[in-house]
C-alpha cells in the first residue's frame, strides 16, 4: 500500500474559532431586555408615577403649613396628602410586581437561550470548556444578570428621576441650602464612584472561580465510584475547596469595596441633613427663609436620601450584573453547530436508495482529519460499507476508529475528502438533522438518561408505539428482563442508568439506536459489557440487524470481529487492510501484539 504524505495542515471546515472576548457594557445590558421591554416600560412608568407623587408631597406640606400660619382651612390639603400617600403606595406595589415579573421572564428567557446554545455548540468547544463552568452560567450568572436588568436598571432610572426632581425643587426653594447639599453629596459621591470598577472586577473573578468550582465538583461526582475506590475524597475536596476559597477572597474584596460606598452614602445623607438644619434654621431666624420652606426643603432631603443612596448602591450591583453579563456573553457569542452548506435538494423524506447493490450505504473517500494543526489523526482513509452486511473497524488505540464515527455522525467535519451516505455527500447534500436521522450511534460508554426504560428506548422517537419498543427490546435480549420488572417499561433506571447492570445499559443503548430503523448503525464495541451467554445471543441479534441496515462496528474482541463480513484494519490513521477476518488478521497490529 502506498503511503501518502500528509498535506500541510490548515484549518479546514472542521476548525472552530472562538470569538475574541469583547468587554460588555450598558449597550449589551439594554440589548438583553429585548422581548421584555414593554413589561419593563410599564413597571418603569408606574415607578416614575409613584415617584412623581412623592415629589409633590413636600410642596403640598409646605402649602399646608403656610395655610395654617395664615389661619386658613387645611382639611382639603390634608385629604389630598392622604390620597397622594395611598396612591403612591398602591402604584409602587403594582410597579414592583411588574418589575419582579419582568425579572423572572428575563431570567427564564436567558436560561432557555443558554441551554439551547449549550446543546448546539460544535463538539470542539465541548473539548475545550469545563462543563461545570458552562452550567454555572445558566444558574448563578443569570440570577445576577436578572437583578441588574430588571431591578437595578429601573431603580437607577427612577432613583435618578427622584434625585433630579428633588434637587430641582430644592434649588427653587433655596439656592444656598442647595449648594451646601450638593457640595456634601458630591464630595462623598466621588469616593463611591471610585470603587465601582473594582467591584465589577472582583465579582467577575468570583463568578469565574465559582464556575470552576462547579466544574471540579461535576468532575468528581461523575467519577464518584473511582474517587471512592482510589480513596481520593480528601484530594478532590481540597481541589474544590481551593476554587471556593478564591471565590471567597474575591467576594470579600467586593464586600470591602461595598463597605466603603455604604457608609459614604450614609455619611452624605446625615451630613446634608445636619447642615440643612443648622444653616436653614439660621436663615429662618434671619428672615431669608420661611419655616414652611425649610420644612419642605428638609422633606426633600429626607425623600431623596434613600434614592440617592440607592443610586450608588445600584451602581455597585450594576457592576456585578455586568460581570455576570460578560460570562453569559462568552457563551452566547460562541458559534453553534452549523451545516457547511445548505442542501442542494430536499431529501428530508427521500426513501433509501438501496436498490442499487453497487452503491454502498457509506463510503469514505480520501478522508483527512486533525484535532490539532499538523497532527493528522486520519490520513487518506477510504473504505465502503454495503447496504446489507456487517463491517468491523479494528486497530490499536489511537488508530482513528472513534474519529471515523465522529465524522460520520457529523460531530466534526473532515479537513479533506468526502463522506457519502447512500450516494449523497454527507456534508453538502444533507443537513446535519437529515444525516443523523439516517444514522444510529451506540457509544461504548452507553450513556443512559435519568428517567424510565420507555423514555430511554423511545428517546429518538418519543411517540413510538409499544409494539415497536417491544420489537427492539426483543432484538437486544431485554424483553424478558423488562417483563420481570413490576413497573415494566415505566421502571426508573436511576442516574446514568445506575439501576441497571453494565450489560443491560449497553443493550438498552443499542435498542434505543435501533428504534428509529436507521439506514446505518454505528456500534462502538457493543459486546464490551456482555457476558458469554449474552454475547452469543447478541451475535444472533447482529446477524438479524445486518439484514435490515448497514452495520459498522468498532471491535476489539476476537469473537466480535469474526462476526463481521468485512474487516477494515486501521493503523496510524490509515487503512492497512480490507477483507474477511482470516485474510486481514495477520496484518492487524492489535492481534499481532496484545499490548497494542
Amino acid at each position: 500500500m502506498t503511503v501518502v504524505a500528509p498535506p500541510e495542515h490548515a484549518p479546514g471546515p472542521a476548525a472552530v474559532e472562538e470569538p475574541v472576548r469583547a468587554r460588555v457594557g450598558l449597550r449589551e445590558l439594554v440589548a438583553a431586555t429585548r422581548g421584555h421591554r414593554k413589561s419593563i416600560a410599564l413597571a418603569l412608568a408606574l415607578t416614575l408615577l409613584g415617584a412623581g407623587l412623592g415629589l409633590v408631597q413636600p410642596l403640598v406640606a409646605m402649602r399646608t403649613i403656610e395655610t395654617v400660619t395664615a389661619g386658613g382651612v387645611v382639611a382639603w390639603l390634608l385629604a389630598l396628602l392622604a390620597v397622594m400617600f395611598v396612591a403612591e403606595a398602591v402604584i409602587d406595589t403594582l410597579g414592583r410586581y411588574w418589575l419582579e415579573r419582568s425579572g423572572e421572564n428575563i431570567v427564564l428567557s436567558l436560561r432557555i437561550h443558554l441551554v439551547d446554545r449549550l446543546l448546539r455548540l460544535p463538539m470542539r468547544l465541548y473539548d475545550r470548556h469545563r462543563l461545570g463552568d458552562l452550567l454555572s452560567r445558566t444558574t448563578s450568572d443569570t440570577t445576577l444578570l436578572r437583578d441588574a436588568i430588571a431591578y437595578d436598571s429601573v431603580d437607577l432610572i427612577s432613583g435618578a428621576f427622584i434625585v433630579v426632581g428633588g434637587l430641582a425643587a430644592m434649588l427653587w426653594l433655596d439656592p444656598v441650602l442647595f449648594l451646601i447639599v450638593a457640595v456634601v453629596v458630591g464630595g462623598i459621591g466621588g469616593v463611591t464612584l471610585f470603587v465601582l470598577s473594582g467591584i465589577r472586577n472582583a465579582t467577575e473573578s468570583a463568578q469565574d472561580n465559582l464556575g470552576r468550582m462547579a466544574a471540579e465538583l461535576e468532575r468528581a461526582l461523575t467519577a464518584i465510584r473511582t474517587v471512592r475506590a482510589m480513596r481520593a475524597e480528601d484530594r478532590e475536596k481540597e481541589r474544590i475547596a481551593e476554587c471556593a476559597r478564591v471565590s471567597y477572597r474575591q467576594n470579600l474584596r467586593s464586600a470591602r469595596l461595598d463597605s466603603i460606598s455604604g457608609p459614604a452614602v450614609t455619611l452624605s445623607a446625615h451630613g446634608s441633613l445636619i447642615a440643612v438644619l443648622v444653616i436653614g434654621g439660621t436663615r429662618v431666624a434671619n428672615g431669608h427663609l420661611t419655616l414652611a420652606e425649610l420644612v419642605a426643603f428638609l422633606l426633600y432631603v429626607s425623600y431623596i436620601a434613600l434614592p440617592a443612596a440607592g443610586l450608588f448602591e445600584v451602581a455597585g450591583t450594576l457592576q456585578k450584573g455586568l460581570a455576570a453579563l460578560q460570562r453569559v456573553h462568552d457563551v452566547t457569542d460562541l458559534p453553534v453547530e452549523a451545516d457547511r452548506a445548505a442542501p442542494r435538494r430536499d431529501v428530508a423524506t427521500a426513501p433509501r436508495r438501496d436498490d442499487d447493490p453497487a452503491r454502498p450505504a457509506l463510503e469514505l473517500r480520501d478522508v483527512w482529519f486533525a484535532y490539532q494543526p499538523d497532527r493528522p489523526v486520519l490520513r487518506g482513509v477510504s473504505f465502503t460499507v454495503p447496504h446489507r452486511g456487517h463491517v468491523a473497524l479494528v486497530g490499536g488505540s489511537g488508530a482513528g476508529k472513534s474519529t471515523i464515527f465522529a465524522l460520520v455522525e457529523r460531530f466534526y467535519e473532515p479537513d479533506r475528502g468526502t463522506i457519502l451516505l447512500d450516494g449523497r455527500d454527507l456534508h453538502d447534500d444533507l443537513t446535519i438533522a437529515q444525516a443523523r436521522a439516517r444514522i444510529g450511534l451506540v457509544e461504548q460508554t452507553a450513556p443512559i438518561l435519568h428517567g424510565t426504560l420507555r423514555e430511554n428506548v423511545a428517546y429518538a422517537v418519543p411517540d413510538a408505539p409499544e409494539d415497536e419498543i417491544r420489537r427492539v427490546l426483543a432484538m437486544t435480549n431485554l424483553a424478558a428482563m423488562v417483563d420481570r420488572l413490576p413497573d415494566g417499561l415505566d421502571t426508573q433506571v436511576g442516574e446514568h442508568g445506575g439501576m441497571l447492570s453494565g450489560g443491560e445499559r449497553q443493550r438498552l443503548a443499542i435498542a434505543r439506536a435501533l428504534l428509529p430503523r436507521p439506514q446505518l448503525l454505528l456500534l462502538d464495541e457493543p459486546t464490551a459489557h456482555l457476558d458469554t451467554a449474552n454475547e452469543a445471543a447478541f451475535a444472533r441479534t447482529l446477524q438479524h440487524v445486518a439484514t435490515e441496515c448497514a452495520l459498522l462496528v468498532i471491535a476489539h474482541r476476537d469473537t466480535t470481529v469474526r462476526l463481521a463480513d468485512t474487516v477494515v484494519a486501521l493503523d496510524g490513521g490509515q487503512v492497512i487492510a480490507v477483507g474477511p477476518f482470516d485474510e486481514v488478521e495477520p496484518r492487524i497490529p492489535a492481534f499481532r501484539d496484545p499490548s497494542a
